[in-house]
């Protein structure tokens, strides 16, 4: 499998990508996850990667989505987004999730990526917006890789994401992005309406025939102002998904990502071990993507680093969430998150203003822990990857002398 598939990349990859993969991505990568541990020992904080959310507009209207690309458009600006990486380059990072809204909607994206060669960028995108022209663009920029989101059949599609011909569009941005030679990747929020079309083997090789490089998998959240309930996994189709990701890993030469297991199949929350934190349009410096409160903002003349390592709020919500559970502490304890945003007074961060009421109303539910399901990797390379660079950080300590368990 890892020969089939370095064979591949090799071949269909721009060499200055390669290049900048390999060094901005692999090197720096590990390197800011070692940092990160040695910060750790000394009490301060400053997470390894970064998501950023650069605007909240989309030209797509998904079920269930969270930001608000509804309302008027918010957006962080160029001198906004050099601080940031800046900072955070100052301290070791190299790495950044680039979310939206729809990032490629965003005037300021290739100027953006063109500013920090010396960094690597993944793009969250639906496609439809990558012209031959813009894959070229980011081919000659070198320091990107577009994660390019298809949610099922063309009917699927069109009903997940309300719009007509959706698949189609998505696709052809997809092939813009495999021509210009770009590691090229494909995401999918699994839902109830999805998993049986794009949780198959059979998948995973028309991605290879198309020449995706790598996938990820997500599990749809049930959260925001039109929680679409309906489209939860259930419990046992969440162990399926673990189940399907380790076997196809060790047989079927395409990269899956999965950001929720350690190499002992054992459930973490990104954000309670700490590796990564959300940056929103509105800059507040938030938990994670889905929950939008923030006392803390990236607009100030203070170096990110400080404001992280002095943030109350987000320590709070890190050691809680490892305290109660493994898995994900918005749809396992929705009361929780209701309480530490009262206890820190955190502004609502969406441009509706409608968040804690959406937490306030949440059920509890079933997230990536299922104890005493654990499934871990086959795969030597996936095994020693998370062994090393993306494990627990001690965090759940606490958790596992049996302080709490999670609620199914």
């Amino acid at each position: 499998m890892i020969f089939a598939l370095t064979s591949r990349i090799l071949r269909t990859v721009d060499p200055v990508c390669l290049g900048k993969i390999a060094w901005n991505f692999g090197y720096k990568g590990a390197r800011s996850v070692m940092l990160f541990e040695k910060r750790m020992k000394r009490g301060e904080f400053f997470p390894p990667f970064l998501y950023i959310s650069i605007l909240n507009s989309c030209n797509l209207r998904c079920q269930g989505c969270w930001v608000d690309v509804d309302k008027p458009r918010e957006s962080l600006k160029l001198d906004e987004l050099n601080k940031i990486v800046n900072d955070a380059k100052r301290h070791g990072n190299a790495f950044f999730g680039i979310l939206g809204g729809e990032p490629f909607m965003h005037p300021e994206l290739f100027d953006f990526l063109g500013t920090h060669p010396d960094c690597y960028f993944q793009v969250f995108t639906n496609g439809q917006m990558i012209t031959e022209k813009a894959a070229q663009t980011l081919r000659k920029l070198g320091n990107a890789t577009p994660l390019v989101s298809v949610e099922g059949t063309a009917t699927v599609s069109n009903e997940r994401r309300g719009g007509k011909d959706v698949l189609n569009r998505t696709l052809r941005g997809l092939q813009n992005c495999l021509d210009a030679r770009l590691l090229t990747g494909v995401a999918t929020s699994l839902c109830k309406t999805n998993i049986d079309d794009l949780l198959t083997e059979s998948w995973l090789h028309r991605l290879i025939d198309m020449g995706v490089h790598y996938t990820w998998y997500h599990t749809y959240r049930p959260v925001g102002p039109k929680i679409s309930e309906e489209l939860a996994l259930s419990p046992d189709q969440i162990t399926r998904v673990r189940k399907f990701v380790v076997e196809q890993r060790a047989k079927t030469p395409i990269a899956i990502v999965d950001a929720y297991y350690d190499h002992n199949g054992r459930a973490l929350c990104p954000m309670a071990t700490g590796i990564s934190h959300h940056i929103g349009p509105t800059g507040g410096l938030e938990p994670c993507p889905i929950i939008q409160f923030a006392n803390e903002n990236v607009r100030t003349d203070r170096d990110l680093f400080d404001v992280f390592t002095g943030s109350a709020f987000l320590k709070d919500f890190r050691e809680t969430a490892a305290q109660h559970t493994r898995g994900c502490i918005v749809l396992e304890r929705p009361d929780l998150v209701k309480s530490l945003v009262e206890k820190h007074h955190a502004p609502d961060t969406t441009i509706r203003q409608t968040a804690l009421s959406e937490v306030a109303g949440m059920k509890s539910r079933t997230s990536q822990w299922r104890e005493e399901e654990e499934i871990p990797e086959k795969h030597w390379m996936y095994k020693i990857a998370k062994r090393f660079f993306y494990h627990d950080f001690g965090v759940y300590k606490q958790l596992e002398a049996g302080a709490h368990s999670p609620r199914a």
